[in-house]
């Protein structure tokens, strides 16, 4: 007889997906011809720069590039990943020892865990967090410390907690700002006082750079390599998906300190070959070209941000706009919030048609929110303000009768 997937050793310590019940039902609603505005998973919808499809097109047509290619990633992709950071960050890294290529963010994630984590090494973590920032330690056999992202100086007073009172000291303090789902966003002082804890204590840091280019309001997102000293502790993650439209091309980059990044290349050469070579070069001209791309991209996330936050307010869902991200980190109505996030979001899915993620699928620190991705142009997000105020309306607690 064959064993279920509930007795594989890793399986097991992961959790059911939160996100698989609003997933279903949406499924279910589909089938049945009910039109569904679905602000659930942060999957861009927009389509990639036309000259990174052209090139794809002429790599793939040339015989060379079909076979194996080198899991650390092209030279000519590790030059120009080292270029744009010098362009946008003033950071200079050596393309050969301080970056390398990744199939996708959540690949350089996982497999840097695997390659610096050992059993019960305490990892600090976001929390609330993107589901693989906590499961990534745990599948590598660490220990995941939750700290609360959405407060910068509270996490940094946590921090030190952890060295002064805890019997271990964390081996790595892994960041992600700007934030997802709380979409909070930090400074540079902020990075400082990060790296001067670790560099005090060598400790490692991991910091996941998704949203680097969709900073709004003038923001722009500072990369943790921008502060003196550290790369002697700190690696960032990068990738193409959100800053080009590039989600399911999967490519993704680890820059940084060096002895992490010969680490993950080991691990690399066991398990891969690198990401097709077709898409390698043609995530050479998105680099180097298509830095107009980047700011109509951010363009978009802002105004259709503007649409759904000053809708959502109107409609009597007091928010505040976020200064990054391609989300909003929504507080459930007070006279819902009993009901969890969860049962909330399938509540908005059966009356409403909208479809959002619950906060609980991002620890517990999520509870008593919802994430909205910004994933829907402004018709369908309109669709969805009319039918969430009709839907609000009708869900307000009934006024208490006067006492005589």
């Amino acid at each position: 007889m064959g064993s279920t997937p509930d007795e594989f050793y890793r399986i097991a310590k992961l959790p059911p997906y939160v996100f698989a019940a609003v997933n279903e039902m949406k499924a279910r609603l589909r089938a049945a011809q009910y039109d569904v505005v679905d602000f659930g998973m942060g999957n861009p919808d927009g389509a990639t720069p036309r000259a990174v499809v052209s090139k794809l097109v002429e790599a793939a047509r040339i015989p060379r590039n079909h076979r194996y290619s080198v899991s650390r990633g092209i030279p000519n992709l590790r030059h120009e990943i080292v270029r744009r950071y010098a362009r946008n960050h003033g950071v200079e890294l050596d393309p050969e020892t301080e970056a390398i290529v990744t199939i996708g963010a959540k690949d350089a994630l996982a497999h840097m865990m695997f390659a610096v984590v050992g059993p019960g090494d305490l990892v600090v973590t976001p929390a609330p967090c993107y589901p693989i920032h906590q499961y990534g330690v745990i599948m590598a056999e660490g220990e995941a410390v939750p700290l609360p992202a959405s407060d910068p100086a509270e996490y940094l007073n946590r921090l030190e907690d952890c060295y002064k009172q805890g019997a271990r000291q964390p081996k790595m303090i892994l960041l992600s700002y700007p934030h997802n789902p709380t979409t909070t966003c930090v400074d540079l002082d902020f990075f400082k006082q990060v790296v001067s804890i670790a560099l005090k204590h060598g400790t490692m840091i991991l910091h996941d750079f998704a949203y680097a280019d969709l900073g709004f309001g003038g923001y722009k997102p500072p990369s943790i390599l921008e502060v003196d000293g550290a790369k002697e502790v700190a690696v960032e993650i990068f990738s193409v998906t959100k800053s080009y439209n590039m989600a399911g091309w999967r490519i993704g980059f680890c820059l940084g300190n060096q002895r992490m990044i010969k680490a993950l290349a080991r691990i690399k050469s066991y398990l891969d070959y690198g990401a097709f070579q077709p898409i390698q070069i043609a995530s050479i001209i998105a680099l180097r070209d298509c830095e107009e791309e980047v700011v109509k991209i951010r363009a978009v996330y802002e105004k259709r941000r503007d649409l759904l936050v000053d809708g959502l307010n109107s409609a009597g869902w007091p928010l505040e706009k976020p200064q990054a991200t391609m989300f909003v980190w929504a507080p459930i109505p007070e006279a819902m919030r009993g009901m969890g996030s969860l049962e909330f979001s399938k509540l908005l899915l059966e009356k409403a048609l909208v479809a959002v993620s619950p906060g609980i699928g991002f620890g517990p620190a999520g509870e008593g929110f919802v994430r909205f991705a910004l994933i829907e142009n402004h018709h369908r997000t309109r669709q969805a303000l009319r039918s969430i105020k009709e839907f609000l309306r009708d869900h307000k607690p009934a006024p208490v009768a006067a006492v005589v």
